[in-house]
């Protein structure tokens, strides 16, 4: 199964139309968000064409193919607009032969663990910032945020599989590729 994972619109129209563009042109079975969809929250700064309203009619359109759990800026009275449920704290996603724990990185995250076993994987937003490494037995990713990107990054989504997770730009560029269970190189480094 082929999965494109994308994290923090926070109510920005522009990268959710990318978003959405993306998603097409990747051809991925299921779009699974990471939370934190329609509000931008008391520390972040308006991001590009900030319209929740929008968002909220973008997503609707692909609520068949959407996976999502909450992020922190997220409550119920998004859940009332959206037409997918979003109020999940985490959700559990067999790939292949690895169990990735997808939530948003508000509760669990590097510092509190949710239960993992060996080669298992951590997935979360939260941080706004991409992360592909393997950690004492798991896996951490985070696919960045899509609107509003922090320490230096650029906007970017995941595409992950049964063998690799790929972290990309808008243009379709590599920022980061890790071969699922095993660290490869990461740019930058």
């Amino acid at each position: 199964m082929k999965i494109m994972v994308a994290s923090d619109i926070h109510g920005s129209a522009y990268y959710c139309r990318k978003m959405i563009e993306a998603y097409k042109e990747e051809r991925a079975d299921r779009l699974l968000l990471l939370g934190d969809l329609l509000y931008h929250g008391p520390r972040n700064d308006l991001p590009r064409d900030y319209e929740p309203k929008e968002v909220i009619k973008m997503l609707n359109e692909w609520k068949t193919e959407i996976l999502a759990v909450r992020g922190n800026c997220d409550a119920e009275v998004d859940q009332m607009v959206l037409e997918f449920p979003i109020m999940a704290d985490y959700c559990i996603v067999v790939n292949g032969k690895n169990t990735v724990y997808a939530t948003h990185g508000h509760i669990f995250n590097k510092d509190n663990l949710p239960p993992l076993k060996e080669n298992d994987i951590l997935l979360h937003g939260h941080t706004h910032v991409l992360t592909a490494e393997k950690r004492n037995g798991y896996m951490l990713l985070n696919p960045g945020s899509i609107s509003l990107p922090k320490e230096g990054n650029v906007p970017s989504y995941a595409i992950m599989d049964e063998k690799n997770f790929v972290i990309r730009d808008f243009s379709g560029g590599i920022i980061a590729e890790v071969e699922i269970g095993k660290q490869t190189k990461v740019s930058g480094e």
